[in-house]
């Protein structure tokens, strides 16, 4: 991944120093929003230079115990972004320095044509739900749904990438798109030669139908309607991937559990995940559902000791893996005045509904949501207040409330 990162930077400073050999007009601007942009060679080389960051303060109480109170930077991310307009190729490189491991993304993707997107390196892949498609300062809400976090961790994955979209009839909207990766998630060949890559490549896809045509550009990066389609716009969604050889609870990591074979050696499951959504919007008005299920095979014969002498039971694998059926409602209506109410109703059931100690649990949450935008979504105050109840009887309070500025 290190490798992937230095020649994304040398790339942009090739690039950098060619255009500043050019004797074509330069342009340099900054927009809260859109960050530092540079534009050389009248256009033809672009590179921008932005992030944001999120205070947030979150109240948690689970009943019989005392609440917390924690304050921090839920994000802090730095951006480095660039294309090359006459070669077809742009980059990116994003860092989230709120996090022990900071490098989210760091890919290069080549444009053939307007409508296809060929990209290497480690990105937030298309494979998942669709708000884990969504960059984290474009959420709902404060935070993401509870599928999204059952089932995802940072939504990133390391390997190549496919997108395309296009018409038919005039105005309907196709966007297929596939991914193989290594299956293991963000920064999966470890932190060194030691901590090396485990299981098969994951295979996965996303298809996207707009059957009254595509939302209004920039508002497909949002769930909530901050554009006020002025017509009925909706995309119906699936995707699915699968994990050959899963060694981490949602299949984004490895080396998190170890099962072996009867010879001793490792013997991981395969883990699939399917999804449908629905994105609906009209004049400030969205909806979005969305549902999950995550499953397991290949689990003959397949042993929790190296020594094979204690079997996996049939029930076990979901204290290992994430298994079991999710669902995720949301609506809201955001003002032109920049207020946005919403509402999330989520329920899931776990596939062996009586392992107690599975790691999907049964719930049902809700959750209430007010936002006020400022600029769009560059600057905005989020507050919500989610009641979790778990049927072994106890129940979760959260409390959020969050500043975002986008720069």
């Amino acid at each position: 991944m290190k490798k992937v990162a230095l020649l994304t930077v040398f790339f942009c400073m090739t690039i950098l120093i060619n255009a500043q050999e050019s004797e074509d007009k330069n342009v340099a601007s900054f927009n809260l929003g859109s960050g530092l942009n540079f534009s050389f060679n009248e256009g033809n080389y672009q590179f921008n230079f932005g992030g944001f960051v999120t205070p947030t303060y979150s109240y948690s109480k689970v009943s019989g115990r005392d609440g917390e109170n924690t304050f921090n930077a839920r994000n802090a991310f730095l951006i480095l972004s660039g294309k090359a307009v006459k070669e077809k190729v742009s980059f990116l490189v994003q860092t989230d320095y709120s996090q022990t491991q900071p490098l989210l993304d760091a890919w290069l993707a080549y444009h053939p044509t307007e409508n296809i997107t060929i990209t290497f390196g480690q990105k937030q892949t298309f494979v998942n739900n669709r708000e884990m498609t969504y960059r984290e300062d474009r959420l709902q809400f404060t935070d993401r749904s509870l599928l999204s976090q059952n089932l995802s961790n940072t939504g990133r994955e390391f390997g190549v990438f496919v997108e395309t979209k296009f018409k038919i009839g005039g105005q309907f909207g196709i966007a297929p798109m596939a991914a193989v990766t290594s299956g293991d998630g963000r920064n999966s060949f470890g932190s060194d030669s030691r901590d090396t890559d485990l299981g098969g490549l994951k295979i996965g896809g996303r298809l996207d139908l707009y059957p009254l045509g595509y939302f209004t550009e920039g508002n497909d990066l949002f769930s909530a309607d901050l554009a006020h389609e002025e017509t009925l716009k909706f995309v119906i969604g699936a995707a699915a991937s699968k994990n050959t050889g899963a060694s981490n609870a949602n299949g984004e990591g490895h080396g998190d559990f170890f099962l072996y074979n009867a010879n001793g050696n490792d013997n991981f499951p395969d883990y699939s995940q399917v999804y449908i959504d629905l994105l609906l919007k009209y004049k400030g008005f969205s909806f979005l559902a969305e549902y999950a299920n995550a499953s397991a095979e290949g689990l003959d014969l397949v042993y929790t000791d190296e020594a094979a002498t204690q079997i996996l039971a049939p029930q076990q694998i979901s204290e290992f893996l994430v298994l079991g059926d999710s669902y995720n409602l949301q609506t809201g209506y955001v003002t032109k005045s920049g207020f946005g109410f919403d509402l999330r109703y989520e329920s899931a059931t776990p596939e062996f509904e009586s392992n107690l100690n599975s790691l999907l649990t049964d719930y049902s949450s809700y959750t209430l949501g007010l936002t006020k935008y400022f600029d769009n979504n560059n600057l905005k105050m989020q507050a919500s207040v989610s009641s979790i109840d778990f049927t072994n009887g106890s129940n979760q309070t959260i409390a959020e409330f969050l500043v975002q500025i986008v720069f």
